[in-house]
Order: structure tokens, then sequence, then C-alpha cells
């Protein structure tokens, strides 16, 4: 737009200068035959006026124009070195991202730096998962038994169970996938990434951590993948190849899909110890019940004892006490008619 303005100034200018010669230069002759001088009159007054005006007013225009010519120039420098500066930058922070993005391939490519890589982003996601290191899970760890398999990490599940995970992942064909040019060797580097995962698959199917290891384990091993994209990819253009890994007990497993596992795996052994927990308590009181069955019985047979022992005293003080009572009224009766004395220090305790 600004572009379009400028053109447009620049042609009113031009039209005005035009304008501007046009009324004072004369018109050159088309022959050389000379033309018969004719007298011009002579300009009244008002008319050489009103020139003078016109011509100052196309003066001030003329200035204003160029003014703003000069204004426009100066904002579209100053944009353009705006724009300048911006293209530099993009271009430092697409070198610095392509530096970045090479050094990152050629970690890649390194078997090694691939298993660190790999390694540090599990252990990101079980630090949000809340696992602590050799409390949850341990790394580089021996199987208990057999001792020659060494799996990238065991997790350490309730009631004494363990589960394996690897780590090491083939990605050296999907970089060349990825850098490939023609459709071709896209196709060829795909199906190359297709043939290493199905091989570290079946590889960690023959390894079989959970048969070697003495301690009563998850059968199922996970196979992490440290890409959200390489899943993706995979699962695009292979889907059969993740159905057959669960055949084989190998779970394919990326950064958010780990956490899932996980949270889902922790939850189940959770309930199947609730679960055992609340049997333990139906079974105690089972055996609190007997127990409270027999001390019922027992209460019973006491409680008759205790109202044959009260039936007892009743006769005791009721019926025996008042046969006894009888001849004693008798005897207190003749005592009285007969004014026999009784002396009271003779029944008084000695002290």
């Amino acid at each position: 737009m600004e572009t379009v303005l400028v053109v447009l100034l620049v042609l009113a200018t031009a039209a005005i200068a035009w304008l501007t010669a046009t009324r004072h230069v004369p018109h050159s002759p088309r022959s050389t035959v000379p033309e018969p001088v004719i007298e011009q009159p002579v300009m009244e007054q008002p008319v050489i006026e009103q020139r003078v005006i016109e011509q100052q007013v196309m003066a001030e225009q003329l200035h204003r124009l160029t003014a703003a010519v000069q204004q426009l120039g100066e904002r579209t420098s100053q944009q353009f070195g705006e724009v300048d500066r911006s293209l530099r930058t993009h271009a430092e922070v697409t070198q610095a991202l392509h530096r970045a993005a090479s050094g990152l391939r050629e970690a890649l490519a390194n078997s090694n730096a691939r298993g660190q890589w790999g390694e540090r982003m599990a252990d990101d996601v079980l630090r949000l998962a809340g696992m602590l290191p050799n409390v949850n899970y341990v790394k580089g760890t021996a199987v208990v038994g057999d001792g020659r398999a060494i799996p990238d990490f065991t997790f350490l599940l309730p009631d004494q169970h363990v589960m394996f995970m690897d780590v090491k992942f083939p990605v050296a064909s999907y970089l060349q996938y990825l850098q490939a040019s023609t459709d071709a060797e896209r196709a060829l580097h795909r199906d190359a990434f297709l043939r290493a995962v199905r091989g570290h698959m079946n590889e960690l199917a023959r390894r079989d951590y959970a048969a070697v290891d003495d301690r009563p384990s998850v059968h199922n091993v996970l196979m992490f993948v440290p890409n959200e994209t390489i899943v993706g990819f995979i699962h695009e253009h292979a889907p059969a190849l993740v159905e057959e890994a669960m055949r084989d007990r190998v779970v394919l497993c990326s950064p958010l899909t780990l956490f899932a596992f996980l949270g889902v795996i922790r939850q189940a052994f959770d309930n199947f110890r609730l679960e055992q927990t609340s049997g333990e308590v139906l079974a105690t009181l089972g055996r609190f019940g007997v127990q409270w069955r027999k001390y019922n019985e027992q209460i019973d047979r006491v409680k008759r004892q205790f109202d044959t022992v009260a039936g007892s005293f009743d006769e005791l003080a009721g019926p025996r006490r008042r046969q006894l009572e009888k001849p004693l009224r008798e005897l207190e009766a003749l005592r009285q008619e007969r004014h026999i004395a009784v002396d009271d220090d003779l029944f008084a305790l000695e002290p």
C-alpha cells in the first residue's frame, strides 16, 4: 500500500512540474520559417494577480508533496531496517536450530547416546509420577537368580512383585527416513525402521526377564519409546506390529502411555492388596464369631449358676429365716413372761 502511494506521489509531482513548465516555456518552432510576429495584448492586472496566486498555490502544494514524500521515505527506511533486523535474527535462530538438530541427529546415531536419552526421558516421566529411585524402581540391576540378564529399569511393586522395562530403541532408519528426499528413499528407510522395531521386540521377547527372575514378576516387559511422534509413526504404518508385540508380552509405550501404564498397574496392585486384606479381615471376623459364640455360651452357663445361687439365697433369706424366727419369738415371749433380765454386756464384743 505504501509503495503504491509513493508511485502516485511521484506521478503527481511530475504532472505538476510539467504543467508549470508548459505555462512559462514557449513551444519550440516546428519549422525554420519565422512566424509573423503578432503583438500580444498586454495582460491586465487582475489576470497577473490570478496567475501569481496560482503559482503560489502550486508551489505550496509541491512543497507539501515533497515533505510527504520525504516523510514516507524515512518511514519506509525505518521499516525496512526493522525487517532487515528481523530477518537477520530469524537467520541466526534458524542456524542455531540447524546446529541443534544436527547435534541431536549425530547423538541419536550413537546407540549409547540413544540409551542415555531414553533413560533420561524415562527418569523424567517417573519423577513426574512421584516415583523415587531405589524405592520404587532400580536402574541397570541384574535379575535375581539368573544374574546375566540386565534390564534397564526394574519396578518394585507391592507384595515383592517386579516389572521390567527396556529403554533402548532403534531410530537410525527413522532419522534417515526424515532426511530422505524422494518417495523411494522414504519407503526404503521406513521398511528398514519397521524391521528394526520388530527385531528389537523379538529380542525382548527372547530375553523374558520375568521367566529368569526368581521373584514374582509381571510377565509383560515394557519397551519404552522416548518420542510420541515415533510411536504414532509405528501405529500409522504398522498397526499389526503392536498387536504382535502384545502376543509376545512386549508392551510398546511412549512417555505419556508409560505414565498411564504405571498408574494402572499400581492401582491394580493396590486393589489386589485391598482385596487380600479384606479376605484376611473377613477370616479374622469369622474367628471372632466363633469365640463370641463360646463366650455367650459360657456367660449363659454362669448366669444359670448365679440364678441357682440366688434361688438358694432367697430360700435362706425367706422361708428358712421365718421358720427360725418363730421359736425365737416364742422363747422371747417366755423370757418376758418370767421377767428374766438379759445382760447386754454378756454379748458385747471384746475390743
